[in-house]
């Protein structure tokens, strides 16, 4: 048993200092490259003035974008596979980040002077989405893992069309939309970090603290009735601690999916489905995973810069498939 925990333990170590390497190597990725004594010489302050600008004022802020943002998708896929018992249950297919997606575009097409207000809109509609969901899923015998997709296609179909509606008749203004539709952090900058990571930072604690929640709904409905918990209070509590966390990351960069689709699965093939590990392994992973596809959108189409929220598409659609077809769907 404790060398099942230490096992554990390791992999999610391994899983953060890959996350640092890799954190490094895209700082020092791009038309400039830096070394990794380069880098480190201007963390504490002693580059010169051009590393220091284009490090300080465009990379950093943009690798700590994709390493919040990924294990903020991460952590709201895992919530949500919890409380939805769906390996499918992600804040993308679920119908959240276009819910939350509506809210932001509407401020940023129709009313840009209440920019301020995003983050809100976007915890507002990103709810929206999730009760119509679970108001279109639940019957007698509560919520099944087929019904929660199919209700998660209707509502993204749904708006998905209010987003088409909104693009058309605001198409003068779009242009100044159109990376964040896409999922993209170009042009993101250390103000935006500044805003995100706050709201961030309480979701992982509530999350963190919500794991003896999301352990007892993997034992089943029946077994978490025996020991006299509140089903429909924890459900409530972790789906909203999950929205909150997806609707953050869309009010800043936009719809990633796929990402809360494929780190929980990742994770428990690393360290099984008990959430002590397998959160902690998600948000490491997420943020590696999501990290992963920036630099490479970044790097390896250059001088095009391809956002995150495309790579992800690419290369979260396979795997998908590849889910439907080994049977765990």
């Amino acid at each position: 048993m404790l060398e099942h925990k230490r096992s554990k333990g390791f992999a999610i170590g391994m899983t953060f200092m890959l996350l640092l390497a890799a954190m490094i190597l895209s700082v020092g990725l791009g038309s400039v490259r830096f070394s990794p004594v380069e880098i480190v010489s201007a963390l504490f302050g002693r580059g010169g003035d051009v590393s220091d600008t284009i490090l300080w004022d465009i990379r950093i802020p943009r690798v700590m974008l994709a390493v919040t943002i990924g294990a903020n998708l991460a952590i709201s896929g895992a919530l949500l596979q919890a409380v939805m018992h769906n390996p499918l249950a992600d804040p993308g297919l679920t119908g959240v980040s276009s819910g939350a997606a509506v809210s932001v575009l509407f401020i940023l097409l129709v009313v840009p002077n209440y920019s301020s207000f995003i983050p809100f809109a976007a915890i507002a509609g990103g709810t929206v989405a999730a009760v119509m969901v679970y108001a279109l899923a639940w019957k007698k015998r509560g919520i099944t893992p087929i019904r929660v997709i199919l209700s998660g296609v209707a509502v993204n179909s749904v708006f998905g069309g209010i987003i088409g509606l909104l693009s058309i008749l605001y198409s003068d203004k779009l242009p100044a939309a159109l990376q964040w539709l896409n999922g993209s952090m170009t042009g993101k900058g250390i103000g935006d970090v500044g805003v995100m990571l706050p709201y961030s930072i309480v979701g992982w604690i509530a999350a963190l603290f919500c794991i003896r929640q999301a352990n007892i709904l993997r034992l089943g409905e029946q077994a978490a009735l025996n020991l006299g918990e509140n089903i429909n209070r924890i459900r409530i509590v972790l789906s909203f601690i999950a929205v909150y966390l997806a609707a953050v990351s869309v009010s800043t960069v936009g719809m990633i999916g796929f990402v809360g689709l494929v780190v929980p699965h990742m994770a428990r093939m690393l360290v099984g489905s008990d959430y002590r590990s397998l959160l902690p392994m998600s948000i490491g992973l997420g943020a590696l995973v999501l990290l992963l596809a920036d630099t490479v959108g970044r790097t390896f189409f250059a001088p095009l810069d391809i956002p995150a929220g495309i790579v992800m598409a690419v290369t979260g659609g396979p795997y998908f498939l590849y889910l439907m077809r080994k049977g765990d769907v």
